[in-house]
């Protein structure tokens, strides 16, 4: 069994949707959700997003996360006066740079989302 803070083989895209790396890395806040929001010393952080898609992202951020915490993370993408909250799982870990998993979102988010993705 593949040790969850390790990167997979980047040969092996297991994603469901397109990851792309984002032009112009952009700035992100995070919070813990659930029971470890009250359990962990730090309960949020910032972080900023290399790569997304329309299900998730990969971030850089100083804050401790394990696969499996869940946190809201804020994102406000470039050029778009409204920033978005979003839930989202952490999936993998390595390092200072980890990888989410967007749980349910909006509409209105997943447009605006496909909507910055086209421009890349």
């Amino acid at each position: 069994m593949e040790n969850s803070t390790q990167r997979r083989d980047p040969g092996k895209e297991l994603r469901r949707t397109p990851r792309v790396q984002v032009s112009v890395p952009f700035a992100c806040a995070l919070l813990r959700l659930g029971l470890a929001r009250w359990q962990a010393g730090e309960r949020g952080g910032y972080g900023v997003v290399f790569d997304l898609s329309v299900r998730g992202a990969r971030v850089m951020s100083p804050m401790a996360v394990n696969p499996g915490d869940e946190l809201a993370v804020s994102l406000r993408l470039p050029s778009h006066p409204v920033g978005m909250n979003v839930d989202a799982t952490v999936r993998w870990r390595y390092e200072h740079v980890f990888g989410v998993e967007f749980g349910k979102i909006s509409q209105a988010a997943e447009t605006r989302l496909r909507k910055y993705l086209g421009q890349m």
